[in-house]
């Protein structure tokens, strides 16, 4: 009997993935649109199995996306990419799941499926995205390894592209400190890129993860980086610029970043320096906090407090919270003012139901609201 069961639910499983990749690949439905649809008709399946005339009545949803899903292309070729899966023994997380990444959950723009080769899980850990240009210079080199030898002491998972330069300098530093590093490809798990890093991999494989959002056969095209880089963002809490010029791919991480409400850091540089204007630049702008030493974020993420984590509401002011309530402020804890259509969005919640959550909050002296449809916590 018991076989039976985990039979089915594994039969279940499958045809979810099915279904979410077929959306994943289905013209004009971006991440935001596809969680649109599974959190409001229930699952990926439900999409396919919908009238279309049901489906067009959601808020945002056009004649051309209900043109787009009666295309049986993305199935047939969802269903070449499940066997690519099965037959390599690739993780799949999918955003409504558990062990799917909690902090990239609260991103708007999170991809729907992520695809996993290594050991790594996200549950209750510290995670720092480190990024900056793929021609790094001594300078650079030392402050990244300083960096992480001196954050060894509060065990955070390394996240970074892979990439020339401070890329794999932070993987291989991390590695160095006995630290799992996770690895954010912008292609599938075909081939790897840059090819001369292939030699780092099955190193990269036993110390931490490689995670992509691209399909097996994906090429690492040039938008394709650009896609990465809000994983890379959204996957931690903060992200450290070591060196960028005035313009970069490390700096649109930084935006994203930002746009998450997530902590910044750049490590400031003398002003004839080439890779070291972008960081400097960032300061000025006040767009990220200057690192000098670690101290600097180890202040500003708290960690000196009980294992870096933000401490609930409830036991602070011994207020009874309902689980959904808990679910939102903990929602604005991490990520702070956010809109309500957001904060629907992100907790899978109707709008009536957010709104209603607020109120009660508001009423208990836990969240105030702000111009502009904006909530936060006190």
């Amino acid at each position: 009997m018991f076989c039976i069961l985990i039979t089915k639910l594994l039969l279940m499983k499958k045809e979810e993935l099915l279904y979410a990749l077929a959306l994943q690949k289905t013209k004009g439905i971006g991440d935001i649109i596809a969680k649109k649809l599974i959190t409001t008709l229930g699952s990926a399946s439900a999409v396919y199995q919908e009238k279309h005339r049901n489906i067009q009545k959601l808020n945002g949803i056009g004649s051309i996306t209900i043109a787009n899903l009666k295309d049986k292309t993305p199935l047939k070729e969802a269903e070449k990419e499940v066997e690519f899966i099965i037959k390599n023994g690739i993780k799949t997380l999918y955003f409504l799941d558990d062990d799917y990444p909690n902090r990239l959950k609260y991103c708007i723009d999170g991809p729907i499926l992520l695809f996993q080769k290594g050991i790594t899980s996200f549950e209750n850990r510290k995670v720092i995205s480190i990024v900056g240009t793929r021609k790094i210079t001594s300078y650079g080199r030392d402050c990244c390894e300083q960096i992480i030898a001196d954050l060894k002491i509060y065990n955070p998972i390394i996240v970074s592209g892979f990439a020339y330069g401070v890329d794999i300098c932070a993987h291989r530093a991390a590695i160095k400190n006995g630290l799992e590093t996770v690895a954010v490809l912008a292609q599938g798990f075909a081939g790897l890129y840059p090819k001369s890093h292939k030699k780092y991999e099955k190193e990269l494989l036993e110390n931490g993860s490689f995670l992509t959002e691209f399909w097996y056969h994906d090429q690492p095209l040039r938008e394709h980086f650009l896609q990465r880089n809000r994983i890379i963002a959204g996957l931690s809490e903060a992200t450290i610029v070591i060196e960028s010029a005035e313009k970069g791919g490390s700096l649109v991480t930084a935006d994203i970043a930002d746009s998450y409400n997530r902590d910044v850091f750049a490590v400031p540089g003398r002003t004839s320096d080439k890779f070291s204007k972008g960081c400097n630049q960032l300061i000025k702008q006040n767009k990220a906090v200057m690192l000098n030493t670690v101290k600097d974020l180890i202040s500003e993420l708290s960690w000196e407090q009980s294992s870096a984590k933000k401490q609930l509401i409830q036991p602070q002011l011994f207020v009874e919270l309902s689980e959904t309530e808990q679910l939102v402020v903990t929602f604005l804890q991490l990520n702070g003012k956010q809109q309500l259509d957001l904060i629907s969005l992100n907790n899978q919640l109707s709008i009536q139901q957010t709104a209603s959550v607020l109120f009660n909050l508001e009423m208990k002296g836990i969240v105030k609201p702000l111009p502009g449809k904006m909530f936060e916590v006190i």
